[in-house]
């Protein structure tokens, strides 16, 4: 079976590469940000090139078998469970996608037969106080020194993701309180995130070293923004001076999550703060020990507080 649709006045066949590109155009119509745009055509591009090798080059040709083989060969590349689940949600938005577009007849969606690989449960590595403490360390007092020493607690103090620190503007920010307003974290919902007493006296130090009129809170030297690349590097940079491996970005995050979590937070503004749909996603950032375990239970065991 071939599918045809009339799209504009033209006959489109099925051909995989073409409604792929239609199906990019269309998350862009959508407002969605560059960074969710950016995992869309990373994971197309690798269905692409999956299908190539295989020789197949219209949509209909997906079947539970070559979805099966698509997520082996995955695997085979060197993708994780997590990054074979991520192929797995983008091809499945752009089947649901393409059937509502086209509307073929006798056709049936191949991910019904087809799981979506498990993903493990398993807590991600936040990054070590005394890994952050060193960073901060080899920052001097000069422009870099105190932006970089800025940069550094923000990261940790917010529990923003990197991109979202990048994005961040100086009319966000309120000095006096430290409210940094995120006006598009992940899928476009805004948030506010502070900073302490001490992460803004850092912020201010920086600040005053500033003579450029750019918007973007984090600048070079120049007075461009600092992109994601950049604050990657700035990190790499401090890590390498510090002799410490280096940390990822998102490891600042989770330190946020757990160390908040060990000071007394409740879950609920632990969400909220992360700007997380659900408890699901936050259950994997909190990497809690026995030492955790323990505490908690000393400080809320049923015979203790009953026979006391």
């Amino acid at each position: 079976m071939q599918t045809k649709n009339v799209v504009q006045g033209t006959i489109l066949e099925d051909h995989l590469e073409t409604w792929l590109e239609a199906f990019l155009l269309d998350r862009k119509t959508q407002n969605m940000s560059k960074g969710t745009l950016y995992f869309y055509q990373k994971k197309a591009a690798l269905l692409v090139s999956f299908c190539e090798g295989q020789a197949i080059t219209r949509v209909t040709q997906i079947d539970a078998g070559a979805v099966r083989a698509f997520l082996g060969w995955l695997a085979d590349t060197g993708h994780n469970a997590g990054g074979q689940h991520a192929c797995y949600r983008v091809l499945r938005a752009f089947l649901r996608w393409w059937a509502l577009e086209t509307e073929p007849e006798n056709w049936t969606n191949p991910l019904k037969r087809v799981k979506p690989p498990r993903l493990g449960q398993e807590p991600l590595d936040p990054v070590s106080l005394e890994t952050v403490k060193a960073m901060l360390e080899t920052c001097g007092k000069d422009f870099h020194g105190d932006r970089d020493r800025a940069l550094l607690l923000c990261l940790l103090d917010t529990g923003a993701r990197a991109a979202e620190v990048s994005a961040m503007n100086l009319e966000d920010l309120n000095q006096t309180t430290g409210e940094i307003l995120i006006k598009q974290g992940k899928g476009r919902k805004p948030r506010t995130v502070f900073l302490g007493q001490k992460s803004r006296r850092a912020l201010r130090a920086y600040l005053r070293k500033r003579g450029d009129p750019a918007p973007a809170l984090w600048v070079t030297l120049e007075g461009d923004r600092l992109t994601y690349w950049g604050l990657r590097q700035m990190v790499r940079r401090r890590a390498g001076a510090a002799g410490v491996e280096e940390p990822q970005l998102h490891a600042f995050r989770r330190a946020f999550a757990l160390n908040a979590l060990r000071a007394g937070m409740d879950i609920y503004s632990l969400q909220l703060l992360m700007g997380h749909a659900d408890l699901q996603i936050l259950r994997r950032y909190l990497k809690q020990n026995a030492g955790d375990l323990a505490r908690a239970h000393a400080a809320a065991g049923v015979v203790d507080g009953l026979l006391s």
